[in-house]
């Protein structure tokens, strides 16, 4: 309330890429549009297998591309000269799990096609590396922790029909050759999730292509925690921590 232009955080959605919508993670957005003080923009995209990849991507960038050119920099009339009254010149972007995948894959479709600019990205347990099971976590969680092996398998099915597919960067963002001019991130990952490790190497690759990288493994926590907003206490930590790096972003 009060602001004319308020920065911008694009939601992508988790549901491994063929489930969930904009109102299964409705209370996520509102916990960080309320703790972030911006704007939040979830973005519908198309879901597999009707739609396999790169649907989705591209349903983001697309996204992404409308939030730059509708928004409202420069004061006034939040609506007058915008679609919604954001700042494009502070637009973030953010997901858990698929949507991770997503904002992750974003970035570097952003940073490939000159833009829209991107000041941060907020990965919240991403699948990053779609062409093998063979991680530690997968071996300690693979089998009832919330999220198992078998639904991460059919998940890629769904997506990623093409094996061939999930070799490639936007659909597997770890396996990108170069990282370099990302946008800083903010990668939170979960203690028993099969997902862990691989959100974890994807923070490490990014520090070794000199992005500026805060990771944290959430300990005592599964899969989908941060879903869990009035009940778990580490899923409102966890939404003020990416809060915090958010406010450095757009202040920066």
């Amino acid at each position: 309330a009060g602001q004319d232009s308020r920065p911008v955080l694009l939601y992508l959605h988790g549901g491994a890429f063929a489930l969930g919508s904009i109102d299964t993670h409705a209370n996520v957005c509102r916990a960080l549009a309320a703790a972030a003080e911006c704007n939040v923009l979830s973005v519908g995209y198309r879901l597999a297998p009707e739609h396999p990849y790169p649907a989705a991507v591209e349903d983001a960038y697309a996204a992404l591309c409308w939030a730059a050119a509708e928004g409202s920099a420069g004061g006034g009339d939040p609506l007058g000269s915008g679609a919604y009254g954001g700042d494009p010149d502070r637009l973030a972007v953010c997901g858990d799990s698929a949507g991770g995948t997503l904002a992750a894959a974003l970035c570097l479709m952003a940073r490939d096609r000159a833009g829209p600019r991107i000041r941060h990205q907020a990965l919240i347990y991403p699948a990053t590396d779609a062409t093998t099971i063979e991680r530690e976590s997968y071996r300690l969680y693979g089998r009832s922790y919330a999220l198992d092996t078998d639904q991460i398998l059919w998940a890629r099915e769904q997506y990623l029909p093409n094996p061939q597919d999930r070799f490639l960067p936007y659909a597997s963002p770890l396996l990108a050759p170069d990282l370099a001019g990302l946008p800083p991130a903010a990668i939170v990952t979960a203690e028993f999730d099969v997902l862990r490790d691989e959100g974890q190497a994807y923070a490490e690759a990014l520090q070794r292509a000199g992005v500026p990288v805060r990771y944290e493994c959430v300990p005592g926590v599964v899969h989908s925690f941060v879903s869990v907003q009035r009940l778990l206490p580490q899923a409102r930590r966890a939404v003020r921590w990416i809060a915090e790096d958010l406010h450095r972003s757009w202040s920066g």
